[in-house]
């Protein structure tokens, strides 16, 4: 095994930019499968209680990802639409654009999550 270069508790040199492409070569494919591009709604997005992943699409062809586990007290965000994603254990609402949130009680954002675009998929990692 190779040694972690990340600070514990955080994916350190893991960009969180959302892509609009293929940005893996052939020969090294992305990770898991979690959704299609289709599938997400421009200013809204799916939650994806398996892998535990939010994917929205803030603008159209942009796709980003968050942690789908509130920061309030650790409920599943329900929904996203609007521009919004929705905990409805409290009420809280983050902004599809960066997970910063946009109504309390949480008080923290949602945590990023790495994902590829290859053509019409949406991989993690």
């Amino acid at each position: 095994t190779e040694p972690s270069a990340d600070a514990p508790g955080g994916e350190a040199g893991t960009p969180a930019e959302p892509t609009e492409g293929a940005s893996t070569p052939a020969e090294q494919p992305g990770g898991e499968a979690l959704t299609t591009t289709a599938e997400v709604p421009v200013g809204g997005g799916v939650v994806l209680h398996g892998p535990g992943v939010v994917v929205a699409q803030p603008e159209a062809g942009t796709f980003v990802a968050y942690s789908s586990t509130c920061t309030h007290q650790g409920c599943a965000v329900t929904t996203v639409a609007d521009g919004l994603i929705t905990c409805d254990c409290h009420g809280s609402q983050f902004n599809v654009a960066d997970g910063s949130v946009a109504n309390g009680p949480a008080e923290q954002p949602l945590p990023p999550v790495a994902i590829t675009v290859e053509g019409d998929q949406i991989l993690a990692g």
